[in-house]
């Protein structure tokens, strides 16, 4: 694979959704329709997303994503619909952290941490990538904690708390 286009005019408080599989239309304008609905209770906030749907991304791997999206900085969360995504029936994106935290840390302190390295994706269903971006901007919650409750869901799956 070549080299991945830059996604540019992303606003930072809109979650970065990339499509990698072009095999189902309907599956794909039906995740899209889930994705852009308002969420929160009672619908009380706009949905905020950033669509990439351009077939240069189409068959990438994640390893791939996350090297083209790491030039971001303000990134902490890129959310793909890949093949996994448009044949479920609960449309879950892959969500990848583009952040690689454990490169930096002290292997005589973090060596729990080291033998047992943090999560770097999880599936969640398309409302939940409202939730799972906005905390993630504020700093409110870690990416492992909502890799903790999607792994604890029978089906591998953030749903919401």
């Amino acid at each position: 694979m070549g080299v991945l286009p830059e996604i540019v005019g992303r606003d930072e408080f809109a979650a970065l959704i990339i499509r990698t599989d072009y095999g189902d239309e309907s599956a794909w304008q039906a995740v899209v329709a889930e994705l852009t609905r308002p969420w929160g209770d009672g619908g009380e906030y706009e949905a905020q997303v950033h669509l990439v749907d351009d077939r240069v991304w189409g068959g990438v791997t994640s390893d791939e994503v996350l090297d083209a999206v790491r030039r971001d900085e303000e990134l902490s969360v890129v959310f793909l619909a890949d093949r996994v995504t448009m044949q479920s029936a609960h449309r879950a994106l892959l969500a990848l952290t583009p952040s690689d935290e454990d490169e930096d840390l002290d292997p005589m302190y973090y060596q729990e941490l080291i033998d047992s390295p943090p999560p770097r994706e999880f599936r969640t269903v398309p409302v939940g990538v409202h939730e799972i971006h906005g905390n993630l901007l504020i700093g409110n919650m870690d990416f492992e904690e909502f890799a903790e409750v999607a792994f604890a869901d029978p089906e591998g799956v953030f749903r919401s708390f």
